[in-house]
């Protein structure tokens, strides 16, 4: 079709084509980036965290303190956790995945160096934790029952205890000793003794996702006993409120003065932890949808308008011999056009609008494969939207047209 008087039409009437030129070009440039932002959030929340989620009762009570008994009312309450029914394996950790906060460390591999090989979050561990928190072990072992060590005896003033070994997740592991064998491999981070890989734990989930992508699963275990921290049970998925009901009894009678400060399932803690990032999931697809919807009513709007001042150039068309196919491919066409000039707008916009993101909010620059898929979103929607009231011009009578004359 000879695209010349569509485009002579198209300046007669500058006003109303630029307007849904510019419609298309918003749309298209703040859909490209909030899909971009949704699968982002959803890549996020999908991330595995290498733990047995649904089997996992996590714990937590206030008002047992660092003491000289800390660490034998720790081996006393996760002896009794390990003799209720139901009770797979039980553990005392520092800290549990999906928290605001995290346990952090630098790593060295020389003694001397200045600046830090990586940065990844410390897991201490007591006896049980990959059996509790379900990780595969890769490669390697597990700790020895004689390299575990107690927090407390490492704070003692004068004391001088070596960590003699440390768990480590692949992502760690590729990045201090890329294509190497990381196992007997020393690393420096807790004391200046060093501690020597002993295994290799695939995947382990920082707990705040600190890092990024890339940063996610920097992770160590050093078997250190930490009385105050987060007692994680596991059980069977069926059996969590019940085990969870008996643990909190438990531990109360075996210290009243405790307070319970949390009693969740993992599920519940990963949940509210990716609270805020399933609100705004949901805000961008309403404001994807809203902006397709008013960009097909603006579409619909227009070409309607449009037939109805163009009546009588339709009749003299179709008494000149015009086809209503004809007539419906130029009013398609028509629209296509116009939907074009506004996604090569909108492409620009949406670079633009990610350019800024990336300077203000650290987020990593708009794959190109988003560019085609919005145009073509944006395309077909136009010859929808449009489909209805071209299919109406192309039903004009020529003789009812003429008699407008």
């Amino acid at each position: 079709m000879d695209i010349k008087p569509i485009l002579t039409t198209l300046r007669r009437h500058k006003t109303a084509a630029a307007l849904i030129v510019l419609e298309i070009a918003l749309s298209c440039a703040i859909i490209c980036n909030a899909v971009f932002l949704i699968n982002e959030r959803i890549t996020r929340m999908d991330r595995p965290s290498g733990l047995a989620e649904n089997e996992l009762v996590v714990l937590r009570h206030a008002g047992i303190g660092q003491d000289d008994d800390a660490q034998l009312n720790a081996r006393q309450d996760l002896a009794a956790l390990r003799q209720l029914p139901g009770v797979k394996a039980a553990t005392r950790v520092n800290q549990v995945p999906f928290n605001n906060s995290s346990w952090n460390s630098g790593i060295n591999l020389t003694p001397d160096q200045k600046d830090s090989s990586a940065n990844a979050t410390v897991y201490l561990a007591d006896e049980g934790f990959i059996d509790t928190f379900g990780l595969n072990l890769v490669q390697g072992r597990n700790f020895n029952a004689d390299e575990y060590v107690d927090y407390t005896d490492l704070r003692d003033p004068g004391e001088e205890r070596a960590i003699p070994a440390v768990l480590i997740s692949r992502a760690l592991a590729e990045k201090l000793f890329p294509g190497q064998d990381p196992i007997g491999k020393p690393l420096y981070s807790w004391g200046d003794e060093p501690h020597r890989v002993v295994g290799i734990v695939d995947p382990l989930i920082r707990p705040n996702n600190q890092g990024g992508p890339a940063g996610a699963y920097l992770s160590m275990v050093l078997p250190i006993r930490y009385a105050n921290g987060n007692t994680v049970i596991r059980t069977s998925p069926e059996r969590r409120g019940e085990v969870m009901k008996a643990a909190i009894e438990e531990m109360e009678k075996l210290n009243p003065r405790r307070v319970l400060t949390t009693e969740k399932t993992f599920e519940e803690i990963k949940a509210r932890y990716y609270r805020s990032d399933k609100a705004m999931v949901w805000l961008l697809i309403s404001v994807c949808v809203a902006l397709l919807v008013v960009t097909a009513f603006g579409i619909v709007g227009l070409a309607s308008f449009w037939v109805q001042q163009r009546t009588k150039q339709i009749g003299v068309r179709r008494a000149l011999g015009a086809t209503r196919g004809q007539v419906l491919r130029y009013f398609q066409t028509e629209n296509f056009l116009l939907a074009s000039f506004g996604i090569a707008i909108g492409m620009l916009g949406a670079y633009g609008i990610n350019q800024w993101l990336m300077s203000h909010y650290e987020l990593a620059r708009l794959p190109a494969i988003y560019l085609p898929v919005g145009a073509a979103t944006l395309w077909l929607l136009g010859q929808i939207a449009v489909y209805g009231p071209a299919r109406r011009a192309a039903s004009v009578p020529p003789a009812v047209a003429t008699r407008s004359v």
